[in-house]
């Protein structure tokens, strides 16, 4: 069956989140159009992707023209690591990790699709949450990460759902701080994201209509700002 996946392998942060989304009256791996979709409120469908949006590409252009469509991505704005014991007597260690995401995280996965931020029956929900990592030793990884693998990830709370409906919503998964006009330089600065990922958040402004080239500053592309929505930009669809 075409985008079956099923729940034996399910991860539990997902399943978390199918069953917030559920609320009162949703449906759960219902099969729409051959494809099996997380949740489905009367005519809404919601995807929940923890990765690869490449992923469900096909999946996500198949149904929109026929239906309202919920993408969910859950960001971890606060980790604690749980290590399992490695040998028998000891016990497991839980510890909060010192490394906190950021909702603008999410553009590494959009860029797959940024255009779909003007489609009028799309909503990308960015939702920021508290997990439990679970981590096993292996001893077979590579070395940065020590021999311990990641085994699981469980949801401890929902802190925020940053909600994307339009362009000009996607200003709100960045710093307030951004100027109207800025470079991919600027945009390491104000947000403290590597240049691989402030290239990709530029070509997804761009692509889904929230900024349009305007020149150039030295040897970077230069961007501003779109503030009226209602415009037609490139790639927008009507």
């Amino acid at each position: 069956m075409v985008g079956s996946v099923g729940t034996l392998n399910e991860q539990p942060l997902h399943a978390a989140l199918k069953e917030f989304y559920q609320g009162r009256g949703g449906r759960l791996e219902v099969n729409i159009d051959g494809y099996i979709i997380d949740v489905v409120h009367h005519h809404q469908l919601i995807e929940i992707q923890t990765q690869h949006f490449y992923a469900i590409k096909k999946k996500i252009f198949n149904l929109i023209d026929k239906y309202s469509l919920v993408l969910v991505f859950p960001v971890s704005k606060q980790k604690w690591l749980l290590k399992l014991p490695q040998r028998s007597g000891e016990k497991a260690v839980r510890r909060k990790s010192p490394k906190e995401e950021a909702p603008y995280g999410v553009f590494a996965e959009l860029v797959s699709f940024p255009e779909l931020v003007s489609h009028p029956r799309f909503r990308l929900d960015v939702v920021m949450v508290e997990v439990e990592e679970v981590r096993q030793y292996s001893g077979e990884k590579p070395w940065r990460q020590n021999g311990w693998v990641t085994v699981e990830q469980r949801l401890e709370r929902i802190h925020e759902i940053h909600q994307v409906q339009q362009p000009a919503d996607l200003w709100h998964l960045l710093p307030e701080t951004l100027p109207g006009e800025f470079t991919t330089s600027d945009l390491r600065h104000h947000a403290g994201m590597p240049l691989w990922l402030a290239q990709k958040t530029a070509y997804c402004l761009k692509k889904a209509g929230a900024v349009h080239q305007a020149g150039r500053r030295g040897r970077y592309n230069l961007y501003r700002r779109i503030v009226d929505n209602n415009e037609t930009y490139p790639g927008r669809f009507r």
